[in-house]
């Protein structure tokens, strides 16, 4: 078995994206260089649908791998291409 040391802690940051979407971006641009491939990671955590219903303008994700996981509740995602998808 290996173990690792913690090499560091980040406190996630309240912030806004995409079209008003209010969401806490844990990984950002200051933290890029110590979690590569990584990013961003952002927590959508709120139980106030006002707060992320909004949603983003439609955009790419060339090149990228999206991964989304809910641990309670459904969403509705629509990609550049026209695919939607209840999760």
């Amino acid at each position: 078995m290996i173990i690792r040391n913690v090499k560091k802690t980040v406190k996630g940051q309240q912030t806004y994206d995409g079209a008003g979407v209010k969401l806490i971006r844990a990984i950002g641009p200051e933290e890029i260089k110590d979690v590569d491939p990584f990013l961003m990671l952002d927590a959508f955590d709120s139980k106030h649908p006002e707060d992320y219903i909004k949603g983003f303008p439609m955009h790419p994700h060339r090149g990228i791998e999206t991964i989304t996981y809910l641990i309670e509740g459904e969403m509705v995602h629509r990609d550049s291409l026209g695919n939607e998808q209840n999760i």
